[in-house]
């Protein structure tokens, strides 16, 4: 980045199309870390304007108030006001607004005006204001504000022109600083009143097509049928659609495996690349597939506008079990990876709602599970279909995946139980429009999703998989041994004293020892046991070794205790940054594994009798 780029912030409501509009000026020219000292993810991209000047765009958490209830709007009003260490304050804001809400964000304009620093309003979603019927007076709203305001459509190729020609030219003047107080706070309610009755004119409040879905999305019964339906269908094309592929992965790392190990010499450097790399790392890639299925569905229903919706409608059943709707959103994302859930509960501004969400969010089922389980459905449950319509396989998925969401519902309402605040706390939130998702944001979003999972894979993955094939291998067994050589490895010697605790829930001694580096990343366990099953002179795929070594009743123990068991390292300090007590890690853990043994153990001796 040149020093003399400009550097420009995007900030604005939630849902105001501030993302979108920072993904059309910015395309693949991004890159995502955290704000230094805290986990909040911090989006920063550039491009040259028409003029050759670069341009650094930061793309700040979206905030309703510079009166701030949560981390991420504390971010916000921190790095505006210049008062963020370690972060330079911007040149320009510019100030997204929903076209069709401007009710409810000019508010957080005038906010943003009384900063004293040059600012642009971007009135986004000019299109769906236009198709609504709404009027802005855009030249008297300028004048107005004494600011410059310019219409995009972030959704459309182009649609941020008029802000790329305003911001490539001189920095607007900026408006005199202002006091911020609570009297002073309460004047932007009858300025915003005096703006919207000279500038807008609009035929009614909401539109009619969100009106019309709203009445069947939000009814109390068939809109939880809705979702309900929503949820399965996403969940039978997890499996569905991602199966094949991940077949065909598999296939290829194991022709290639074969292939390698033919020019190389019989030896170690044989073994980790054949044994190591291709069989345990290739299983785990081999997943990815399915796991950007779930990604997909995730941002399709994000950026439609309809988990607000979910969320909204799930509030009193949350409320009885100890939770709040707005605990729905960071719950939902943490079926992706607990770690942004977690991070997602800084909407939720009691902090007693916001503990109770971060302790159970690692039990919804999150993408690193995902290549366990589609390894013992594949290798256990058969492909029939039931009523001849559903696959069994992805019917025992959902199960998972509800297993999961009943015990967060069981976990919340014994915390309800215990703790002193009995009170609820209903959900007041601002519902967007419907829209039709966009084929740049969601492709954005997987490719994100994507590299995340690669660099996993390439760095932790990779390390832990190395070292279980070391262990897996070394010490080479005495002269006259007559067991298999891994019995007489580092891996075999901690994996059989490990079965002894874990023999009650019907783990072998493979399974017990894949849960060492699964701690550290769930996938990894799929990867040990690929590994150890290849080097105990299992070759071939890992389904079938396992099917050979493994009970049905063994299997299913397995899946559930994934479903309940403690999460990797990185959710546990995650937790410890966010709450900023080790109290609330040991507590988490201690009830994570608690669950998952008993639950293991119960599947375990239930299936045992039946099989």
């Amino acid at each position: 980045m040149s020093a003399d780029a400009l550097r420009i912030a995007l900030v604005g409501n939630p849902n105001c199309g501030k993302t979108a509009l920072f993904n059309l000026l910015t395309g693949g020219r991004q890159k995502v870390a955290n704000y230094a000292g805290v986990t909040i993810e911090r989006k920063e991209g550039r491009f040259a304007a028409p003029s050759g000047r670069m341009l650094q765009i930061l793309d700040l958490p979206g905030a309703y108030s510079f009166d701030a209830v949560s981390p991420d709007e504390q971010i916000t009003r921190d790095v505006l006001e210049g008062n963020y260490p370690g972060e330079a304050p911007p040149d320009l804001i510019v100030c997204v607004a929903d076209a069709t809400n401007l009710r409810l964000h000019l508010r957080f304009v005038l906010e943003v005006r009384r900063l004293g620093r040059p600012v642009v309003l971007a009135l986004n979603m000019m299109d769906a204001a236009r198709r609504r019927g709404i009027e802005i007076d855009v030249p008297e709203l300028s004048r107005r504000l004494g600011l410059p305001v310019v219409e995009t459509i972030a959704v459309k190729r182009g649609g941020a022109q008029a802000l790329v020609e305003r911001v490539d030219g001189e920095l607007p003047q900026a408006a005199p600083a202002q006091a911020d107080d609570a009297a002073s706070r309460s004047g932007l309610h009858a300025q915003v009143r005096e703006l919207l009755a000279a500038t807008v004119r609009m035929p009614r409040q909401t539109a009619e097509l969100d009106d019309a879905l709203d009445h069947w999305a939000l009814h109390p019964v068939f809109g939880l049928a809705i979702l309900a339906v929503v949820m399965f269908l996403v969940f039978q094309a997890v499996y569905a659609a991602g199966k094949p592929m991940t077949d065909l992965i598999g296939d290829g790392f194991a022709w290639l495996g074969a292939h390698v190990a033919a020019w190389l010499p019989a030896g170690p450097l044989q073994g980790l690349i054949t044994d190591g790399i291709f069989t345990g790392l290739g299983t785990v890639l081999g997943f990815m597939p399915e796991i950007l299925v779930l990604f997909f569905f995730i941002l399709v229903l994000e950026e439609s506008g309809y988990l607000p919706r979910a969320a909204f409608l799930l509030d009193r059943l949350m409320l009885s079990v100890g939770l709040t709707g707005r605990s729905f959103i960071p719950l939902l994302s943490s079926f992706a990876c607990a770690i942004p859930g977690i991070m997602g509960t800084r909407s939720i501004t009691d902090p007693r709602d916001r503990i109770a969400t971060i302790l159970v969010a690692p039990l919804m089922t999150c993408s690193a599970r995902l290549p366990v389980y589609a390894l013992l459905i594949g290798a256990f449950i058969p492909a029939h279909r039931v009523f001849g319509l559903f696959n069994l396989q992805g019917l025992v998925l959902f199960a998972l995946y509800l297993a999961g969401i009943l015990g967060a519902m069981l976990v919340g309402w014994v915390m309800k139980r215990i703790r002193r605040d009995q009170g609820d706390h209903a959900l007041l939130m601002e519902l967007p429009s419907y829209r039709l998702p966009k084929v740049r944001d969601v492709t954005i979003g997987l490719y994100e999703r994507g590299m995340v999972f690669l660099k996993r894979l390439t760095g932790v993955i990779l390390a832990l998989t190395v070292l279980m094939w070391a262990l897996s291998t070394f010490p080479a067994p005495p002269a006259g041994a007559t067991g298999p050589a891994i019995d007489y490895s580092f891996a075999g010697h901690l994996g059989h004293w490990l079965a002894y605790p874990f023999a009650p829930i019907g783990f072998n001694w493979q399974m017990s020892l894949a849960l060492i580096p699964a701690f550290a990343a769930r996938e990894t366990a799929v990867a040990a046991l690929a590994t150890v099953y290849a080097v105990g002179g299992d070759a071939g795929q890992l389904a079938p070794a396992l099917a050979s070594h493994v009970s049905l009743a063994s299997a299913l123990s397995l899946l559930v205790w994934f479903a309940y068991a403690p999460q990797c390292m990185s959710t546990l300090a995650v937790i410890r940054r966010e709450t900023g007590e080790w109290r609330n890690v040991a507590i988490s853990f201690g009830y994570q594994f608690v669950m998952a043994y008993a639950a293991s153990f119960l599947v375990y001796q239930v299936a045992s009798v039946l099989a």
